[in-house]
């Protein structure tokens, strides 16, 4: 949502498709194969298919025009065709992607989904992306693809993705946390920066989100550490700086969520072995 202008009736104007060839492929599935830079981004855009978004290297920020998603490996966002989003690299991105026909599209969610990637769906991914676009369908590539539907068809479905914000006064609000979530300032601390008070901060944040604004900051902070951990950073690093002063409750915090410790999150697919 940052930066993007809205409509004279309050909406975002319409997504340009991004046509690649996995597009148009005459196959249900084709794989997407792409390095990116440190801080390289796609702008706006949709596609005519559905997609598995996934990296083997690196952190993608992934922002619908409804939420935002931080995705390190092990986790992958399921986009169905025609959703407007924008990708941003956090560190060296190796992206994975498929691209998936209306039929295959089927066996995945309805709606913009976090799903948990295991060892063997990785794999499939990796090896459905070193096939041609025009793979066999009765070889190799058409079994590869029946067992990548069936994997994701039983991913687990985890619960994450922070809704945007519409509100201006909380899209400041957002942005400082976003710059340091370890920042200790409660609501009425952030409604004098934000200009306004704390019950109304408390209403948009329930209008806009149906959170409170402390479980709100509760899924911003572990994004932010599941990103970090991704890096490499130790757990204990990861909890101060991202606002917790005790490990076991940052632990505890992150298995919620999460189903894994953190020390499993700093692993490639730690976060996706439930």
């Amino acid at each position: 949502m940052a930066g993007q202008t809205l409509s004279a009736s309050g909406q975002l104007p319409e997504a340009p498709l991004r046509n690649l060839p996995q597009d148009g492929v005459d196959r249900p599935l084709a794989g997407f194969t792409r390095d990116y830079r440190d801080g390289e981004s796609v702008e706006r855009h949709a596609h005519t298919r559905a997609q598995l978004l996934y990296a083997t290297r690196g952190v993608m920020r992934i922002a619908t025009d409804t939420a935002a998603f931080v995705l390190p490996p092990g986790r992958a966002l399921w986009m169905p065709a025609r959703v407007p989003h924008v990708t941003a690299m956090q560190g060296p991105v190796a992206m994975r992607a498929l691209f998936l026909r209306a039929d295959a599209a089927a066996a995945g969610p309805g709606a913009v989904t976090v799903l948990a990637v295991s060892p063997l769906l990785r794999e499939l991914v990796l090896a459905a992306c070193a096939e041609p676009l025009e793979w066999d369908q009765a070889g190799r590539g058409g079994h590869i693809t029946a067992l990548i539907l069936d994997e994701i068809a039983r991913a687990p479905r985890l619960p994450l993705g922070l809704p945007a914000l519409r509100d201006a006064r909380l899209r400041r609000l957002a942005a400082g946390l976003q710059a340091d979530p370890a920042q200790p300032l409660g609501l009425e601390d952030w409604a004098r920066h934000c200009g306004a008070s704390p019950r109304t901060l408390t209403r948009l944040f329930r209008e806009e989100t149906g959170m409170s604004f402390g479980r709100w900051r509760q899924a911003l902070r572990l994004a932010e550490a599941a990103a970090l951990l991704a890096e490499g950073v130790p757990p204990a690093r990861a909890a101060a700086r991202v606002g917790y002063a005790s490990a076991p409750a940052f632990g505890a915090a992150f298995r919620a969520a999460f189903g894994v410790t953190p020390g499993s999150g700093r692993t490639a697919g730690g976060i996706g072995d439930l």
